[in-house]
């Protein structure tokens, strides 16, 4: 089994697990945020959409410059949102499914201003960003998606919403 084979099944499972909230995105909330320090919930969502494919692109390049490549424009409609999910995710696995063992143990930098911030082997830096990182921002988007009093689908096991032992 190749190095990259485990992180594309675990992509591939919680990729669908995401989607599923993504899909219950709320089109006239989007502009909501729970305080004014935090994103919008339609920032929120495409940041997750974006991260799918932002990764496996700059792992391409090191020194990546971190402050480069970001995608602020938010789409104008959930189902907008999940097809850019969609798309991304399709370009992950893509990108991700020819990487050697070696270039996955070959060392990545990302920086800011020229100044090293992360310095680690591309593998770390999948298991950091692209999937942690993701799963991070999903936890996020749950706990919007219950102030808004949407249901949450099963994420690791029953919700209060789905819950088939009830």
């Amino acid at each position: 089994m190749r190095a990259i084979d485990p992180i594309l099944m675990e992509f591939e499972q919680e990729s669908a697990t995401t989607r599923r909230l993504l899909e219950r995105l709320p089109a006239e909330k989007l502009e909501w945020r729970p305080h004014p320090k935090a994103r919008t919930l339609g920032a929120l969502a495409n940041h997750i959409a974006a991260v799918q494919r932002r990764i496996p692109v700059a792992i391409q390049t090191s020194p990546y410059d971190l402050a480069s490549g970001g995608d602020s424009s938010v789409p104008a409609s959930p189902a907008e949102i999940v097809a850019k999910f969609d798309a991304n995710v399709a370009e992950a696995n893509r990108l991700l499914s020819v990487m050697t063992d070696a270039d996955l143990m070959s060392g990545w930098e990302g920086q800011v201003g020229g100044r090293t911030v992360f310095n680690a082997p591309k593998i770390a830096v999948l298991r950091n960003i692209l999937l942690n990182h993701t799963y991070h921002h999903r936890g996020q988007l749950s706990t919007y998606l219950r102030e808004l009093d949407v249901a949450i689908p099963s994420i690791y096991g029953p919700t209060a919403d789905e819950n088939p032992f009830a």
